[in-house]
């Protein structure tokens, strides 16, 4: 029976810097995995946040029985929504039913966030591990839930996985124009590996696809706002509502290059996209040589680019001793130049 595993475990660039945006994401579908399992990680690893587990029995509930949301990130209380009838007992960022939920935060235009949205990113994650038992049921909860409620926060990347498929979602509010969110769903193919870095990683995308779903204004919306011009079949989400810079680039669709590069061939041909946003963008899944373990994932989790053009290992800052960590901040200045370390998976607050 295939099931749902989710594992939590350089050079020196001239910038502006890069932000110190903390979580990575990565996925393996059943058909790319040595046991038929769907795989997803995630790391938040920012130096502020530390390693828990959030438990939640299963419970019934009666009628108009509300339920308190609190903004996951500064415990600031944002409304209430009435329960279900009956929820799901979960374990971290999976619950009974082997239904898995993981995200990376990208931000995106700062004049779409709405304050007065009740449900931020966290709070979409563990109420929908309470009632939800399936990916695709997961995205119609996610995306009811902003609908009925707002959305509280900026963009994110969202990792969704069941038994039987894996998918990723982003989404980002609408500034308190209208409530709710514009999103894209898109299942990630058996047989092959994805990933998100806090950059958000939808570009363009089938319109009649049925393992493709988006909101019915994610299109229109970005017209309205001047984020997007011509046809529908070139929107492109990234481009029209995430900010595209060195920072999304080589500190984030970076660490998902280095997952990619490591399980298949022919990577290098995306170098001109991370380093200077030169041609088309990584592709937002590719096939890898051979099916991957858990240890491979695990081992994708303490990734520092190495043997890569990136090598935390070799450069200026690894010292003697060839350590691939940095100290924050990440930039620092040299006779009046600003540099950047490389932002990897592996950071030593993981």
């Amino acid at each position: 029976m295939n099931h749902t595993i989710i594992a939590t475990a350089a050079a020196v660039a001239v910038s502006t810097g890069i932000q110190a945006l903390a979580c990575t994401s990565l996925i393996a579908t059943p058909g790319a995995t040595t046991d038929g399992s769907a795989m997803i990680t995630y790391a938040a690893d920012s130096h502020t946040l530390y390693g828990e587990l959030y438990s939640t029995p299963a419970a019934n509930h009666a009628p108009g029985e509300m339920r308190k949301v609190y903004d996951w990130d500064s415990g600031r209380y944002l409304g209430e929504i009435p329960q279900p009838p009956h929820t799901y007992s979960t374990v971290g960022n999976m619950n009974e039913h082997g239904l898995a939920i993981s995200e990376s935060t990208w931000g995106g235009r700062e004049e779409l966030y709405d304050s007065t949205g009740v449900i931020d990113y966290g709070s979409l994650i563990y109420i929908t591990l309470e009632r939800a038992k399936t990916a695709r049921e997961a995205i119609a909860v996610m995306t009811q839930l902003v609908k009925d409620y707002g959305y509280a926060s900026s963009g994110e990347s969202f990792s969704i996985a069941d038994g039987n498929e894996a998918w990723i979602m982003e989404m980002i509010g609408k500034g308190g124009k209208s409530k709710g969110a514009v999103w894209v769903a898109r299942r990630v193919p058996d047989g092959m590996i994805s990933g998100h870095a806090n950059h958000s990683r939808i570009h363009t995308f089938p319109l009649n696809d049925p393992e493709t779903i988006y909101a019915p204004d994610v299109i229109s919306f970005a017209r309205e706002q001047g984020y997007f011009s011509g046809p529908d079949s070139i929107f492109d989400f990234s481009k029209a509502y995430a900010v595209t810079d060195f920072s999304a680039l080589r500190g984030c669709d970076a660490r998902v290059w280095s997952f990619f590069n490591r399980h298949s061939k022919g990577m290098d041909v995306w170098l001109p996209w991370i380093n200077e946003a030169a041609g088309k963008p990584m592709p937002l899944w590719v096939r890898p040589e051979k099916p991957l373990s858990v240890r491979d994932m695990q081992w994708a989790m303490r990734d520092h680019f190495e043997n890569t053009p990136f090598d935390m290992t070799c450069d200026a800052g690894a010292g003697p001793f060839e350590v691939p960590y940095r100290w924050r901040p990440m930039t620092f200045t040299v006779d009046s130049v600003e540099y950047t370390n490389e932002r990897a998976i592996a950071t030593q607050q993981t």
